[in-house]
């Protein structure tokens, strides 16, 4: 086999690239990876969830210690800047990209720096012109903040959710557009440090795909917080002036703010794969379209992780790259779990849940019933002086499955994992009973589901 000649080419070193290679060698195939930027890891390790979530700790740590009694006592009040509070994330960042060269190290997956485009369908080329061939591909080349022509990005005060992390100075007050998961985020991130924020949604509600009673607390606990959402609102456009940014919205209102930040929607990094090589087209957001196997229309090409649109997690992202080679090495006795992913946002509280929602519910017409755990009655809430938030299961009333599990507070991207893994066990090991059997130790955040499952039961006659 010639030196640049590979059983499959993995064009991205995301999540979902890291997946791809990952599986292919440990399958045996000679594989090699490709990144256009001068350090791996993708956008999730450097623009996206691993800085953003490093902020928010930082953050969050920072005012718990400057509100604790004590310390108030002793007279400290200064906040750090935000580029003060980002210094923890460069260590973070560069420990998470060493730990990945090893991965490609000891598994014999050569790193290729440069900017692969396709050729043909079995070899693409970067800027110097080497070539390089392969059977099969992977595209996981993400995703980056979508920029409407019409909004000046260049201005210092307007920003996306990528460029919002080179913020060094603490403003008075920010708009955010977009009431997704990257604008909740943020706007819960930095409300927390007080600064003033309009969270302007397009839509009726928040995060609209979550459990209403979920979306309910979280509009609740945004809103108490000191955050004011405007929901059904349009934008006309968005004018940076030398103190300030204006937002003039469709519905006659303007808001005037220090600075502006865009959350509204991703688009696809194809522009530099160059498609048309190999019958391929993205739609107007950038995206692939892939089969359930995340097979493109070119058989031997394969697209997974930001790329290809929803869910875009990472911990997706990953799980979708390794599909991929486990698919286009034909290797499709080992099932992946790609079903019930659980969601994990990352606002104060956090939300977490798996499986289906009331609203689902009672359009399939599935008889189910709910049980409930406030935390503010668990001891460890009570302890740690965490008492916000609560569990929430969903489950069959005949055959007590659990049918969905859903998550409103400290650690609930934590805590939902032992529900999602009562899901996913053949039945009848998926039920209620396993809760209210099991003995958790006291006092933890677990307990909530021994709670929530007997409160479940006191609903059934």
């Amino acid at each position: 086999m010639n030196a640049n000649t590979y059983d499959v080419i993995v064009i991205g070193t995301g999540p979902a690239g890291e997946g791809a290679a990952m599986q292919a060698a440990k399958e045996g195939k000679k594989v090699a990876i490709f990144e256009k930027h001068s350090r791996i890891g993708g956008g999730c390790t450097h623009w996206g969830t691993i800085p953003s979530k490093a902020l928010r700790f930082s953050i969050f740590a920072t005012m718990e210690a400057l509100n604790n009694p004590v310390v108030k006592a002793m007279g400290i009040r200064a906040t750090p800047s935000l580029k003060q509070l980002r210094e923890s994330s460069t260590s973070i960042i560069r420990k998470q990209e060493v730990m990945r060269e090893l991965f490609y190290q000891r598994n014999g997956v050569p790193i290729i720096q440069g900017t692969a485009s396709f050729v043909d369908r079995n070899t693409v080329q970067i800027e110097d012109g080497s070539t390089f061939h392969a059977e099969a591909f992977v595209i996981a080349v993400g995703s980056r903040p979508y920029r409407p022509p019409n909004v000046d990005f260049n201005h210092p005060r307007i920003y996306d959710s990528d460029t919002i992390l080179e913020l060094d100075e603490r403003p008075q007050s920010m708009s955010i557009y977009g009431a997704g998961v990257i604008g909740c985020e943020y706007a819960s991130m930095f409300r927390n440090l007080g600064i003033k924020i309009n969270l302007i949604n397009t839509r009726g509600n928040l995060l609209e795909f979550l459990d209403d009673e979920i979306t309910d607390a979280l509009s609740y606990h945004l809103r108490a917080q000191g955050v004011l959402i405007r929901h059904n609102e349009s934008y006309e456009s968005v004018e940076g002036t030398d103190d300030g940014v204006v937002v003039s919205l469709e519905s006659g209102k303007q808001i005037k703010t220090d600075i502006f930040l865009w959350a509204n929607g991703r688009s696809g990094n194809f522009e530099s794969l160059n498609l048309e090589n190999v019958g391929l087209e993205a739609n107007s957001r950038g995206q692939i379209a892939v089969n359930e196997q995340f097979q493109t229309e070119v058989d031997n090409i394969y697209a997974a992780g930001d790329i290809i649109g929803f869910p875009s997690l990472a911990s997706a992202a990953y799980m979708q790259g390794r599909a991929a080679a486990l698919q286009l090495l034909g290797c499709t006795d080992r099932c992946m779990q790609l079903r019930d992913i659980p969601t994990g946002i990352y606002t104060s509280p956090e939300i977490s849940s798996v499986g289906q929602t009331e609203r689902e519910l009672t359009a399939d017409k599935v008889p189910y019933e709910v049980g409930q755990s406030q935390f503010k009655s668990l001891a460890r809430a009570q302890i740690t002086g965490r008492p916000i938030g609560m569990l929430k299961l969903l489950f069959h009333r005949e055959t007590r499955e659990i049918l969905g599990v859903h998550c409103f507070g400290a650690n609930a991207s934590e805590i939902i994992h032992i529900g999602q893994a009562i899901m996913k066990q053949p039945p009848p090991n998926n039920t209620l009973d396993y809760f209210v059997n099991t003995t958790f130790n006291y006092p933890t955040m677990a307990e909530a589901y021994r709670v929530a499952a007997l409160n479940g039961l006191n609903r059934l006659f």
